[in-house]
Protein backbone atom coordinates (compact mmCIF):
# COMPACT_ATOMS: atom_id res chain seq x y z
CA UNK A 1 0.00 0.00 0.00
CA UNK A 2 1.75 3.23 -1.37
CA UNK A 3 2.01 6.11 1.25
CA UNK A 4 -0.48 8.49 -0.22
CA UNK A 5 -3.08 5.87 0.19
CA UNK A 6 -2.36 4.94 3.65
CA UNK A 7 -2.94 8.94 4.76
CA UNK A 8 -6.11 9.12 3.00
CA UNK A 9 -7.20 6.19 4.96
CA UNK A 10 -5.91 7.40 8.05
CA UNK A 11 -7.87 10.38 7.34
CA UNK A 12 -10.60 8.99 6.65
CA UNK A 13 -10.82 6.57 9.73
CA UNK A 14 -9.65 9.82 12.27
CA UNK A 15 -12.57 11.58 10.53
CA UNK A 16 -15.06 9.19 11.01
CA UNK A 17 -14.48 8.62 14.61
CA UNK A 18 -15.39 12.19 15.42
CA UNK A 19 -18.49 12.18 17.33
CA UNK A 20 -20.29 14.34 14.90
CA UNK A 21 -19.77 12.84 11.95
CA UNK A 22 -20.60 9.26 13.17
CA UNK A 23 -24.11 11.03 14.32
CA UNK A 24 -24.16 12.57 10.59
CA UNK A 25 -23.04 9.09 8.41
CA UNK A 26 -25.80 7.01 11.06
CA UNK A 27 -28.40 9.55 9.75
CA UNK A 28 -27.58 9.62 6.17
CA UNK A 29 -27.43 5.65 6.40
CA UNK A 30 -30.55 5.15 8.04
CA UNK A 31 -32.52 7.81 5.78
CA UNK A 32 -31.19 7.02 2.99
CA UNK A 33 -31.63 3.12 3.24
CA UNK A 34 -34.97 3.68 3.98
CA UNK A 35 -35.75 5.87 1.34
CA UNK A 36 -34.46 3.20 -0.52
CA UNK A 37 -37.25 0.89 0.36
CA UNK A 38 -39.47 3.79 -0.47
CA UNK A 39 -38.29 4.31 -3.78
CA UNK A 40 -38.18 0.75 -4.69
CA UNK A 41 -41.87 0.51 -4.00
CA UNK A 42 -42.75 3.32 -5.54
CA UNK A 43 -40.78 1.92 -8.70
CA UNK A 44 -43.00 -1.23 -8.43
CA UNK A 45 -46.41 1.36 -8.79
CA UNK A 46 -45.47 2.93 -11.70
CA UNK A 47 -44.49 -0.28 -13.42
CA UNK A 48 -48.26 -1.00 -12.52
CA UNK A 49 -49.16 2.96 -13.68
CA UNK A 50 -47.56 2.18 -16.75
CA UNK A 51 -48.83 -1.80 -17.71
CA UNK A 52 -52.10 -0.11 -17.39
CA UNK A 53 -51.99 3.29 -18.74
CA UNK A 54 -48.63 3.20 -20.83
CA UNK A 55 -47.67 6.76 -22.32
CA UNK A 56 -51.52 7.89 -22.86
CA UNK A 57 -54.11 10.83 -23.01
CA UNK A 58 -55.57 9.47 -19.31
CA UNK A 59 -51.74 9.57 -17.51
CA UNK A 60 -51.16 12.82 -19.16
CA UNK A 61 -53.85 14.15 -17.27
CA UNK A 62 -53.58 12.70 -14.02
CA UNK A 63 -49.99 14.26 -14.20
CA UNK A 64 -50.68 17.60 -15.11
CA UNK A 65 -54.07 17.46 -12.39
CA UNK A 66 -51.11 16.39 -9.37
CA UNK A 67 -48.71 19.36 -10.38
CA UNK A 68 -49.91 21.81 -8.77
CA UNK A 69 -51.11 20.02 -5.26
CA UNK A 70 -47.37 18.80 -5.44
CA UNK A 71 -45.85 22.29 -5.99
CA UNK A 72 -48.15 23.68 -2.91
CA UNK A 73 -47.05 20.70 -0.59
CA UNK A 74 -43.49 21.43 -1.38
CA UNK A 75 -44.11 25.11 -1.21
CA UNK A 76 -45.76 25.27 2.03
CA UNK A 77 -45.29 22.27 3.87
CA UNK A 78 -41.19 21.99 3.18
CA UNK A 79 -40.94 25.71 3.53
CA UNK A 80 -42.40 25.22 7.12
CA UNK A 81 -40.23 22.64 7.88
CA UNK A 82 -36.89 24.54 6.48
CA UNK A 83 -38.51 27.51 8.64
CA UNK A 84 -39.48 25.84 11.96
CA UNK A 85 -36.67 23.25 12.98
CA UNK A 86 -33.99 25.16 13.20
CA UNK A 87 -35.90 27.76 15.75
CA UNK A 88 -37.24 24.65 17.40
CA UNK A 89 -34.07 22.67 18.07
CA UNK A 90 -32.71 26.02 19.77
CA UNK A 91 -36.02 26.34 21.86
CA UNK A 92 -35.38 23.21 22.62
CA UNK A 93 -32.14 22.84 23.56
CA UNK A 94 -31.83 26.23 25.47
CA UNK A 95 -35.73 26.77 27.24
CA UNK A 96 -36.53 22.99 27.29
CA UNK A 97 -39.24 20.23 25.11
CA UNK A 98 -42.42 22.24 27.04
CA UNK A 99 -41.01 25.20 25.09
CA UNK A 100 -40.46 23.76 21.93
CA UNK A 101 -44.14 22.17 21.96
CA UNK A 102 -45.65 25.72 22.38
CA UNK A 103 -44.01 27.06 19.53
CA UNK A 104 -45.06 23.55 17.65
CA UNK A 105 -48.49 23.99 18.32
CA UNK A 106 -48.98 27.50 17.96
CA UNK A 107 -47.17 27.28 14.52
CA UNK A 108 -49.03 24.19 13.43
CA UNK A 109 -52.17 25.88 13.84
CA UNK A 110 -51.53 28.68 11.66
CA UNK A 111 -50.50 26.66 8.84
CA UNK A 112 -52.92 24.23 9.26
CA UNK A 113 -55.90 27.00 9.06
CA UNK A 114 -53.15 28.53 5.74
CA UNK A 115 -53.77 25.28 4.59
CA UNK A 116 -57.41 24.69 4.74
CA UNK A 117 -57.64 28.39 3.08
CA UNK A 118 -55.37 27.35 0.53
CA UNK A 119 -57.59 24.71 -0.66
CA UNK A 120 -60.80 26.82 -0.83
CA UNK A 121 -58.94 29.21 -3.09
CA UNK A 122 -57.58 26.83 -5.64
CA UNK A 123 -60.65 25.05 -5.38
CA UNK A 124 -62.59 27.78 -6.35
CA UNK A 125 -59.81 28.88 -9.10
CA UNK A 126 -60.14 25.78 -10.99
CA UNK A 127 -61.42 26.73 -14.21
CA UNK A 128 -59.16 29.42 -14.53
CA UNK A 129 -55.95 27.57 -13.94
CA UNK A 130 -56.03 24.52 -15.49
CA UNK A 131 -56.35 25.80 -19.03
CA UNK A 132 -53.27 28.12 -18.03
CA UNK A 133 -51.52 24.66 -16.97
CA UNK A 134 -52.61 22.34 -19.94
CA UNK A 135 -53.51 25.26 -22.67
CA UNK A 136 -52.23 22.44 -24.84
CA UNK A 137 -54.95 19.41 -24.18
CA UNK A 138 -57.72 18.80 -25.99
CA UNK A 139 -61.31 19.82 -24.59
CA UNK A 140 -62.01 16.80 -23.56
CA UNK A 141 -58.59 15.79 -22.07
CA UNK A 142 -58.66 19.53 -20.38
CA UNK A 143 -61.95 18.19 -18.23
CA UNK A 144 -60.52 15.23 -17.17
CA UNK A 145 -57.44 16.80 -16.03
CA UNK A 146 -59.81 19.59 -14.10
CA UNK A 147 -61.86 16.80 -12.45
CA UNK A 148 -58.75 15.03 -11.25
CA UNK A 149 -57.07 18.16 -10.27
CA UNK A 150 -60.48 18.69 -7.76
CA UNK A 151 -60.08 15.46 -6.14
CA UNK A 152 -56.30 15.93 -5.81
CA UNK A 153 -56.70 18.80 -3.74
CA UNK A 154 -56.96 17.23 -0.27
CA UNK A 155 -53.23 16.01 -0.62
CA UNK A 156 -52.40 19.76 0.36
CA UNK A 157 -53.96 19.51 3.40
CA UNK A 158 -53.04 15.96 4.40
CA UNK A 159 -49.58 16.07 2.94
CA UNK A 160 -48.56 19.57 4.41
CA UNK A 161 -49.12 18.21 8.30
CA UNK A 162 -48.00 15.13 7.22
CA UNK A 163 -44.74 17.01 6.24
CA UNK A 164 -44.36 19.15 9.19
CA UNK A 165 -45.19 15.92 11.61
CA UNK A 166 -42.34 14.32 10.11
CA UNK A 167 -39.85 17.18 10.65
CA UNK A 168 -40.62 17.01 14.21
CA UNK A 169 -39.72 13.71 14.07
CA UNK A 170 -36.49 13.92 12.62
CA UNK A 171 -35.90 17.38 14.64
CA UNK A 172 -35.99 14.19 17.90
CA UNK A 173 -33.41 11.99 15.46
CA UNK A 174 -35.97 9.53 14.89
CA UNK A 175 -35.37 9.79 11.53
CA UNK A 176 -36.48 6.17 10.23
CA UNK A 177 -40.42 6.09 10.59
CA UNK A 178 -40.57 9.22 8.95
CA UNK A 179 -38.45 7.75 5.81
CA UNK A 180 -40.40 4.40 5.87
CA UNK A 181 -43.99 6.30 5.85
CA UNK A 182 -43.79 6.95 1.85
CA UNK A 183 -44.54 3.91 1.20
CA UNK A 184 -48.15 3.65 2.11
CA UNK A 185 -48.17 5.53 -1.00
CA UNK A 186 -46.81 3.24 -3.25
CA UNK A 187 -48.62 0.34 -1.86
CA UNK A 188 -52.34 2.54 -2.23
CA UNK A 189 -51.56 3.11 -5.82
CA UNK A 190 -50.49 -0.48 -6.56
CA UNK A 191 -53.76 -2.03 -5.09
CA UNK A 192 -56.56 0.75 -6.59
CA UNK A 193 -54.89 -0.05 -10.26
CA UNK A 194 -55.36 -3.42 -9.63
CA UNK A 195 -58.52 -3.77 -7.75
CA UNK A 196 -60.79 -0.92 -9.56
CA UNK A 197 -58.31 0.86 -12.53
CA UNK A 198 -61.07 -1.32 -15.44
CA UNK A 199 -64.43 0.43 -13.22
CA UNK A 200 -62.83 3.59 -12.15
CA UNK A 201 -59.95 4.32 -15.03
CA UNK A 202 -57.10 7.01 -13.95
CA UNK A 203 -59.39 7.91 -10.92
CA UNK A 204 -58.48 5.34 -9.23
CA UNK A 205 -54.89 6.42 -9.05
CA UNK A 206 -56.23 10.17 -8.04
CA UNK A 207 -58.41 8.08 -4.87
CA UNK A 208 -55.31 6.30 -3.98
CA UNK A 209 -53.05 9.53 -4.04
CA UNK A 210 -55.64 10.98 -1.60
CA UNK A 211 -55.85 7.92 1.17
CA UNK A 212 -52.19 7.68 0.83
CA UNK A 213 -51.33 11.09 1.98
CA UNK A 214 -54.67 10.75 4.66
CA UNK A 215 -52.90 7.46 6.29
CA UNK A 216 -49.20 8.69 5.89
CA UNK A 217 -50.21 11.80 8.11
CA UNK A 218 -52.29 9.36 10.57
CA UNK A 219 -49.04 7.22 11.12
CA UNK A 220 -46.70 10.31 11.44
CA UNK A 221 -49.01 11.46 13.83
CA UNK A 222 -49.34 8.04 16.08
CA UNK A 223 -45.70 8.16 16.02
CA UNK A 224 -45.41 11.72 17.65
CA UNK A 225 -48.21 11.02 20.16
CA UNK A 226 -45.98 8.00 21.17
CA UNK A 227 -43.41 10.63 21.90
CA UNK A 228 -45.31 12.82 24.16
CA UNK A 229 -45.85 15.49 21.73
CA UNK A 230 -49.09 17.15 21.50
CA UNK A 231 -50.28 16.91 18.00
CA UNK A 232 -53.80 19.14 18.92
CA UNK A 233 -53.05 22.87 17.85
CA UNK A 234 -53.21 25.14 20.32
CA UNK A 235 -52.83 29.15 20.49
CA UNK A 236 -49.91 30.04 22.72
CA UNK A 237 -49.57 33.85 21.12
CA UNK A 238 -46.57 35.46 18.97
CA UNK A 239 -43.85 34.68 21.15
CA UNK A 240 -40.58 35.69 20.24
CA UNK A 241 -39.63 32.33 18.49
CA UNK A 242 -42.75 31.82 16.88
CA UNK A 243 -42.27 35.82 15.03
CA UNK A 244 -38.72 34.01 14.41
CA UNK A 245 -40.09 30.64 12.32
CA UNK A 246 -42.42 33.22 10.88
CA UNK A 247 -40.28 35.55 9.80
CA UNK A 248 -38.13 32.89 8.01
CA UNK A 249 -41.32 31.06 6.41
CA UNK A 250 -42.05 33.97 4.36
CA UNK A 251 -38.58 34.26 2.54
CA UNK A 252 -38.59 30.11 2.20
CA UNK A 253 -42.04 30.20 0.94
CA UNK A 254 -41.50 32.74 -1.68
CA UNK A 255 -37.63 30.95 -2.47
CA UNK A 256 -39.73 27.60 -2.93
CA UNK A 257 -42.41 29.53 -5.30
CA UNK A 258 -39.97 30.78 -7.63
CA UNK A 259 -38.13 27.19 -7.77
CA UNK A 260 -41.41 25.40 -7.90
CA UNK A 261 -42.44 27.39 -10.69
CA UNK A 262 -39.44 25.66 -13.05
CA UNK A 263 -41.71 22.68 -12.35
CA UNK A 264 -45.09 24.38 -13.69
CA UNK A 265 -42.79 25.89 -16.53
CA UNK A 266 -41.29 22.30 -17.65
CA UNK A 267 -44.85 20.65 -17.33
CA UNK A 268 -46.70 23.46 -19.11
CA UNK A 269 -44.41 23.19 -22.12
CA UNK A 270 -44.64 20.06 -22.44
CA UNK A 271 -48.10 20.13 -22.88
CA UNK A 272 -47.82 21.94 -25.77
CA UNK A 273 -45.74 19.31 -27.19
CA UNK A 274 -47.36 16.15 -28.93
CA UNK A 275 -49.25 13.96 -26.72
CA UNK A 276 -48.12 11.55 -24.65
CA UNK A 277 -44.93 13.98 -23.67
CA UNK A 278 -46.56 15.19 -20.31
CA UNK A 279 -46.07 11.53 -19.60
CA UNK A 280 -42.68 10.63 -21.31
CA UNK A 281 -41.30 13.58 -19.16
CA UNK A 282 -42.96 11.84 -15.79
CA UNK A 283 -41.77 8.39 -16.94
CA UNK A 284 -37.86 9.91 -17.20
CA UNK A 285 -37.73 11.60 -14.27
CA UNK A 286 -38.84 8.05 -12.11
CA UNK A 287 -35.33 7.26 -11.97
CA UNK A 288 -33.24 10.59 -11.44
CA UNK A 289 -36.07 11.01 -8.72
CA UNK A 290 -35.26 7.91 -6.85
CA UNK A 291 -31.69 8.93 -6.24
CA UNK A 292 -32.21 12.23 -5.56
CA UNK A 293 -35.30 11.52 -3.53
CA UNK A 294 -32.83 8.88 -1.28
CA UNK A 295 -29.77 11.44 -1.66
CA UNK A 296 -31.84 14.67 -0.68
CA UNK A 297 -33.94 13.07 1.91
CA UNK A 298 -30.96 11.56 3.63
CA UNK A 299 -28.56 14.80 2.82
CA UNK A 300 -31.63 17.15 3.75
CA UNK A 301 -32.79 15.36 6.87
CA UNK A 302 -29.54 14.85 8.44
CA UNK A 303 -27.61 17.98 7.97
CA UNK A 304 -30.37 20.46 8.94
CA UNK A 305 -30.33 19.63 12.51
CA UNK A 306 -26.74 19.00 12.40
CA UNK A 307 -25.85 22.56 11.13
CA UNK A 308 -28.26 24.10 13.34
CA UNK A 309 -27.23 22.51 16.21
CA UNK A 310 -23.27 23.92 15.09
CA UNK A 311 -24.63 27.05 14.29
CA UNK A 312 -26.18 27.70 17.42
CA UNK A 313 -22.87 26.88 19.03
CA UNK A 314 -21.21 29.64 16.93
CA UNK A 315 -18.46 26.18 14.92
CA UNK A 316 -18.46 27.90 11.77
CA UNK A 317 -15.07 26.07 11.39
CA UNK A 318 -16.73 22.59 11.75
CA UNK A 319 -19.35 23.83 9.23
CA UNK A 320 -17.31 24.52 6.60
CA UNK A 321 -15.23 21.04 6.95
CA UNK A 322 -18.38 19.35 7.08
CA UNK A 323 -19.39 20.94 3.55
CA UNK A 324 -15.58 20.23 2.44
CA UNK A 325 -15.70 16.99 3.22
CA UNK A 326 -19.22 15.78 2.09
CA UNK A 327 -19.44 17.64 -1.18
CA UNK A 328 -16.13 15.46 -1.97
CA UNK A 329 -17.86 12.44 -1.38
CA UNK A 330 -20.91 13.22 -2.85
CA UNK A 331 -18.53 13.86 -6.10
CA UNK A 332 -16.81 10.65 -5.96
CA UNK A 333 -19.90 8.72 -5.36
CA UNK A 334 -22.51 10.41 -7.67
CA UNK A 335 -20.58 11.07 -11.07
CA UNK A 336 -19.37 7.25 -11.87
CA UNK A 337 -22.62 6.05 -10.86
CA UNK A 338 -24.23 8.79 -13.22
CA UNK A 339 -22.06 8.09 -16.40
CA UNK A 340 -23.20 4.06 -15.81
CA UNK A 341 -27.11 4.61 -15.89
CA UNK A 342 -27.19 7.21 -18.79
CA UNK A 343 -25.07 4.37 -20.79
CA UNK A 344 -27.56 1.59 -19.42
CA UNK A 345 -30.38 3.98 -19.52
CA UNK A 346 -32.48 2.77 -22.35
CA UNK A 347 -32.12 -1.00 -21.30
CA UNK A 348 -33.10 0.36 -17.79
CA UNK A 349 -36.34 2.01 -18.93
CA UNK A 350 -37.28 -1.39 -21.26
CA UNK A 351 -36.99 -3.72 -17.73
CA UNK A 352 -38.83 -1.03 -15.53
CA UNK A 353 -41.80 -0.46 -17.89
CA UNK A 354 -42.06 -2.00 -21.09
CA UNK A 355 -44.90 -3.76 -20.85
CA UNK A 356 -48.91 -3.76 -21.32
CA UNK A 357 -49.42 -0.39 -23.08
CA UNK A 358 -45.92 0.83 -23.10
CA UNK A 359 -44.08 -0.23 -26.10
CA UNK A 360 -40.56 -0.15 -27.50
CA UNK A 361 -40.50 3.50 -29.11
CA UNK A 362 -42.08 4.54 -25.66
CA UNK A 363 -39.02 3.03 -24.17
CA UNK A 364 -36.78 4.67 -27.01
CA UNK A 365 -38.35 8.36 -25.94
CA UNK A 366 -38.06 7.72 -22.42
CA UNK A 367 -34.58 6.43 -22.22
CA UNK A 368 -33.43 9.74 -23.86
CA UNK A 369 -35.53 11.83 -21.25
CA UNK A 370 -33.86 9.87 -18.25
CA UNK A 371 -30.40 10.33 -19.65
CA UNK A 372 -30.68 14.35 -19.93
CA UNK A 373 -32.44 14.04 -16.33
CA UNK A 374 -29.66 12.11 -14.65
CA UNK A 375 -27.04 15.05 -14.96
CA UNK A 376 -28.44 17.16 -12.89
CA UNK A 377 -27.75 14.19 -9.86
CA UNK A 378 -24.01 16.03 -8.82
CA UNK A 379 -25.45 19.62 -8.78
CA UNK A 380 -28.69 19.04 -7.21
CA UNK A 381 -27.40 16.65 -4.29
CA UNK A 382 -24.59 19.61 -3.79
CA UNK A 383 -26.79 22.21 -3.70
CA UNK A 384 -28.90 20.48 -1.19
CA UNK A 385 -25.86 20.40 1.26
CA UNK A 386 -25.82 24.64 0.84
CA UNK A 387 -29.11 25.07 1.02
CA UNK A 388 -29.46 23.20 4.54
CA UNK A 389 -26.18 25.49 5.50
CA UNK A 390 -27.94 28.67 4.57
CA UNK A 391 -30.87 28.08 6.25
CA UNK A 392 -29.24 27.03 9.39
CA UNK A 393 -27.85 30.42 9.13
CA UNK A 394 -30.84 32.21 8.81
CA UNK A 395 -29.97 33.20 5.67
CA UNK A 396 -33.15 32.21 3.61
CA UNK A 397 -33.73 35.57 1.96
CA UNK A 398 -30.55 34.66 -0.31
CA UNK A 399 -32.90 31.82 -1.19
CA UNK A 400 -34.75 34.52 -2.65
CA UNK A 401 -32.54 35.92 -4.80
CA UNK A 402 -31.18 32.27 -5.95
CA UNK A 403 -34.38 31.21 -7.16
CA UNK A 404 -35.46 34.22 -9.33
CA UNK A 405 -31.80 33.26 -11.08
CA UNK A 406 -32.97 29.73 -11.53
CA UNK A 407 -36.66 31.01 -12.50
CA UNK A 408 -35.41 33.21 -14.98
CA UNK A 409 -32.52 30.39 -16.12
CA UNK A 410 -35.26 27.79 -16.67
CA UNK A 411 -37.78 30.19 -18.59
CA UNK A 412 -34.72 30.53 -21.50
CA UNK A 413 -33.14 27.42 -21.04
CA UNK A 414 -36.43 25.54 -21.42
CA UNK A 415 -37.66 27.33 -23.92
CA UNK A 416 -34.22 27.49 -26.05
CA UNK A 417 -34.09 23.81 -25.87
CA UNK A 418 -37.47 22.38 -26.48
CA UNK A 419 -37.30 24.12 -29.82
CA UNK A 420 -34.35 22.13 -30.37
CA UNK A 421 -34.54 18.84 -28.77
CA UNK A 422 -38.23 18.91 -28.14
CA UNK A 423 -39.34 16.59 -24.80
CA UNK A 424 -35.68 15.80 -24.35
CA UNK A 425 -34.68 19.11 -24.15
CA UNK A 426 -36.72 20.30 -21.62
CA UNK A 427 -35.32 17.80 -19.29
CA UNK A 428 -31.89 18.88 -20.79
CA UNK A 429 -32.62 22.61 -19.48
CA UNK A 430 -33.71 21.10 -16.14
CA UNK A 431 -30.43 20.03 -15.08
CA UNK A 432 -28.51 22.83 -16.76
CA UNK A 433 -30.24 25.25 -14.15
CA UNK A 434 -29.44 22.95 -11.48
CA UNK A 435 -26.03 23.48 -12.12
CA UNK A 436 -26.39 26.95 -12.19
CA UNK A 437 -28.00 27.12 -9.12
CA UNK A 438 -25.45 24.87 -7.31
CA UNK A 439 -22.41 26.96 -8.27
CA UNK A 440 -24.56 30.33 -6.86
CA UNK A 441 -25.28 28.54 -3.08
CA UNK A 442 -21.35 27.00 -3.38
CA UNK A 443 -20.59 31.13 -3.64
CA UNK A 444 -22.92 32.22 -1.14
CA UNK A 445 -22.26 29.76 1.57
CA UNK A 446 -18.82 30.34 1.93
CA UNK A 447 -18.96 33.79 2.13
CA UNK A 448 -21.67 33.71 4.71
CA UNK A 449 -19.53 31.53 6.67
CA UNK A 450 -16.40 33.62 6.16
CA UNK A 451 -18.39 36.14 7.48
CA UNK A 452 -19.08 34.59 10.46
CA UNK A 453 -16.14 33.29 11.25
CA UNK A 454 -14.71 37.00 10.97
CA UNK A 455 -17.09 37.88 13.10
CA UNK A 456 -16.78 35.60 15.70
CA UNK A 457 -12.74 36.31 15.38
CA UNK A 458 -12.93 40.40 16.16
CA UNK A 459 -15.63 39.23 19.73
Amino acid sequence: MNHSLRVGLRGWATWQRQASNRRVLAALFTVGGFSLLGKLSAFAKDAVVAYQFGRGDELDAFLIALVIPQFMITLLGGSLNAALIPTYIQVREQQGPEAAQRVFSTVTMLTSGFLVLTCLILMISAPWLMPLLAGGYAAEKLSLANALYVVLLSTILFSGIGTTWGAVLNAGNRFAWAATVPMVTSFTTMLAVLLFARSWSVYALAAAAVTGAFVEAALLGWQLKRLGIALLPQWHGLSPATRQVLGQYWPMVAAAFLMGSTHLISQGMAAMLDPGSVSALGYGNKLTAVLLGIGATAVGTAFLPHFSSMAAAGDWTGMRQTLLSYMGLMLVVTIPLIACLIYLSEPLVGVLFQRGAFNAADTQVVAQVQAAYLLQVPFYLIGMLFVRCVTALRSTQVMVWGNIINLMACIVLTYAFMRLFGVVGIALATSAMYGVSCVFLMVVSWTLLQAHMRRAEVA
